[in-house]
């Protein structure tokens, strides 16, 4: 006797996994329904996928690209920055199995090996020196991020960069 397939709460519909295209070695960690756009927001071992209502992929980023998330529980929403200035992403997920929160969390904390604060001074200068992990690669990655308003050309932040970035690198013998 066959018992029935029992379709798991987080199963993703068939139109949505192949537009997902996966490459070689990467699956599908956990998936959830955007309440506005009825975008399929997809965490996978290497990327953040979002597939569009008709089926077609609108945005696939590397976890490595992610900058922050943060989860709003007043409003059941997760905002997504990233570390290249691409334009922000915000999905809704009210009344839903919360697991891609966690795989998002994950999956960014294991792109990240090591941080370096810039120590920067004076108003309205910040920023980090972050060594990252490329999770299809496994290939690191040295990214300066950063704060609003801290212009990358200003001689101070270019030399304070360098010095984190050869702190960093120093660390695992890059």
């Amino acid at each position: 006797m066959r018992l029935p397939q029992l379709r798991r709460s987080n199963a993703l519909p068939e139109d949505v996994r192949e537009a997902l295209e996966l490459d070689r070695g990467e699956r599908v960690v956990a998936s959830a329904t955007d309440d506005n756009t009825d975008a399929t927001v997809v965490a996978t071992t290497t990327h953040l996928v979002v597939v569009g209502p008709a089926g077609q992929v609108t945005t696939r980023r590397p976890w490595h690209l992610v900058d922050a998330g943060q989860w709003n529980a007043d409003t059941w929403t997760l905002s997504v920055t990233w570390v290249d200035k691409a334009r922000p992403g915000q999905w809704t997920f009210r009344d839903q199995d919360t697991r891609l929160l966690q795989a998002f969390r994950e999956r960014v904390e294991a792109t990240v090996v090591v941080t370096e604060p810039l120590g920067l001074t004076g108003a309205g200068r910040a920023g980090r020196v972050v060594l990252r992990k490329d999770l299809s690669t496994q290939q690191l990655l040295v990214q300066p991020v950063l704060g609003r308003g801290t212009r990358a050309d200003d001689p101070v932040v270019r030399a304070a960069v360098e010095r984190a970035t050869a702190r960093l690198e120093e660390q695992v013998g890059l």
